[in-house]
């Protein structure tokens, strides 16, 4: 049941610009799989689901695939559509995004693994992501920036 419940998620998520955990368990319950939204958190999860950008601006429900050759260009497209501004305390870099979009630009940089980067705790809009020291969190902040002015 779970893995046609997965297959179901992934043929919605590509046929409807889904935002939200409770929109998707409404297709999920109008399709025949009677789920609730704590199933429906877990599924996100298990199938490694973010928000990213959509063509009208607003979020929607994706999965970044891992393919190698276009596994950097979607995390920069990510970075550079939904990161508003950063600002860096000791060891913390707390980093500003679009609402919705701090999930996706946490993900985004768990997937850069990194080695400066503890591990990130995202919110709705701000992320605050744990450096080893305040010169490597610095650094994080040099390579973000590098990343936006690439064009």
């Amino acid at each position: 049941m779970k893995v046609a419940r997965h297959e179901k998620i992934i043929e919605l998520i590509h046929q409807y610009d889904i935002d939200t955990q409770e929109e998707l368990a409404a297709r999920l319950n109008e399709a025949g799989f009677k789920v609730t939204q704590a199933t429906v958190s877990r599924d996100i999860r298990a199938l490694k689901m973010t928000k990213v950008a959509g063509k009208d601006g607003k979020s929607r429900y994706a999965i970044l695939k891992d393919e190698p050759s276009t596994l950097g260009d979607k995390y920069t497209r990510v970075l550079k559509e939904a990161l508003i501004s950063m600002d860096v305390g000791q060891n913390l870099v707390v980093i500003k995004t679009v609402p919705g979009m701090a999930m996706g630009v946490a993900a985004a940089l768990d997937a850069l693994k990194w080695q400066e980067i503890l591990g990130s705790i995202a919110g709705d809009d701000t992320i605050m992501c744990a450096a080893k020291t305040a010169d490597q969190a610095m650094d994080v902040v040099e390579k973000l920036r590098s990343i936006l002015e690439t064009q």
